[in-house]
């Protein structure tokens, strides 16, 4: 299975540490964001990793290289000097991608999620994993049923963390979809994914899960050190390796 990791936005909220460093290449206990996808993508058996870029995006393979110390092979998609926003950057990179599902990740969020138990073949065009809604995003993004398919509405709703399993079909009729959108008429087209997934779930051809462990949005430099000190936390107070 291949995956696409989103490194390609501009970090406004971020700065001003993004004046100098794209978010995904910000580091968290050492390490940059993406850093800790890829190993755990690598771990899940994911040998193909196709990274979308444009803010500062000579740094990645300067920081990234072509990924076989990690035991992948990545490639870069580059989207010019304005990102093509989360629709049309998975859209310019489905050529990587290939026709078989693929695994997307944003780059900016920080998960101990386990890649390994996302489906290879969902059911529908989409596999979404959803978590708790965190204090920025109380009222969440889709509904969770008892039978995996997600829907819309409803009061229960959870936040989508950024990580999911995506089909090409998904983007049969974008077009229509995104009607006449800012940014859809450019070359190549710039579009929001949500309102793909929003016209899928409506018609049930959507799944997802609820991960009840540890997820943040690295949206600002407070959520960034806070991941950062418990992270380095956790590490402090993990049991020494005796073997």
């Amino acid at each position: 299975m291949k995956a696409l990791i989103f490194a390609a936005g501009l970090g406004e909220r971020m700065r001003p540490l993004t004046d100098t460093t794209p978010k995904p290449l910000l580091e968290v206990a050492g390490k940059p964001l993406i850093a800790w996808h890829l190993e755990r993508l690598a771990a899940a058996g994911v040998t193909e990793v196709v990274v979308n870029t444009s803010w500062l995006a000579n740094q990645f393979p300067k920081a990234l290289g072509d990924g076989s110390d990690r035991g992948l092979s990545i490639r870069y998609s580059h989207e010019g000097e304005v990102p093509l926003e989360t629709g049309g950057g998975m859209w310019h990179a489905l050529g990587a991608l290939g026709n078989d599902p693929f695994i997307a990740v944003n780059g900016d969020v920080w998960a101990d999620y386990d890649f390994a138990g996302l489906p290879a073949r969902p059911r529908g065009d989409a596999h979404l994993v959803l978590v708790d809604n965190p204090a920025h995003n109380p009222d969440g993004d889709f509904g969770l049923c008892e039978s995996g398919i997600l829907r819309n509405g409803g009061d229960d709703r959870l936040t989508f963390s950024g990580i999911g399993v995506y089909r090409a079909s998904l983007f049969d009729d974008w077009r229509r979809i995104i009607g006449d959108a800012p940014g859809a008429d450019a070359r190549p087209p710039r579009f929001r994914l949500a309102p793909l997934l929003r016209a899928a779930i409506a018609e049930g051809q959507v799944t997802g899960e609820h991960h009840r462990g540890r997820w943040t949005d690295v949206g600002t430099p407070g959520r960034l050190a806070e991941l950062d000190e418990a992270l380095a936390g956790s590490r402090r107070t993990a049991p020494a390796d005796t073997t």
